[in-house]
């Protein structure tokens, strides 16, 4: 019998696969938008940043403890803001109406790492 998958295999397989499908979009069905919108770097850069945080949170799914989860919580949070603002400049959206959604998420995916850092210096628990 499977179990039932944890969040955080969830949130790393479906950031992995839209990571993917969307790096592709971007570079085949998008390719000429985001050239016009000048947005094919902020496209690339948020594919990045979702692909190598769906890795580290498929990493850290093994676990299970609390901090784990709270870490995991973080970059799926800074995922769909920082990740999401990005897409959402690079598609022609105007900077005013997104721009401290940005660097909420950037501090959303810095929190994560700082207390995945924190824990390692923590104590073992019996």
């Amino acid at each position: 019998m499977r179990s039932s998958p944890s969040f955080l295999s969830f949130a790393a397989g479906l950031l992995g696969l839209t990571g993917v499908a969307l790096g592709a979009f971007g570079a085949h069905g998008l390719k000429s938008t985001l050239e016009t919108t000048g947005g094919l770097e902020n496209w690339q850069t948020a594919v990045f940043y979702q692909l190598v945080h769906a890795v580290a949170l498929l990493a850290l799914a093994s676990h299970t403890e609390t901090a784990g989860r709270v870490v995991g919580c973080w970059w799926v949070i800074g995922v769909v803001l920082f990740s999401g603002s990005l897409y959402a400049l690079a598609l022609g959206v105007p900077a005013k109406f997104i721009w401290p959604v940005t660097p909420l998420g950037g501090l959303a995916l810095l929190l994560g790492w700082a207390r995945l850092t924190w824990t390692a210096f923590r104590p073992a628990q019996p």
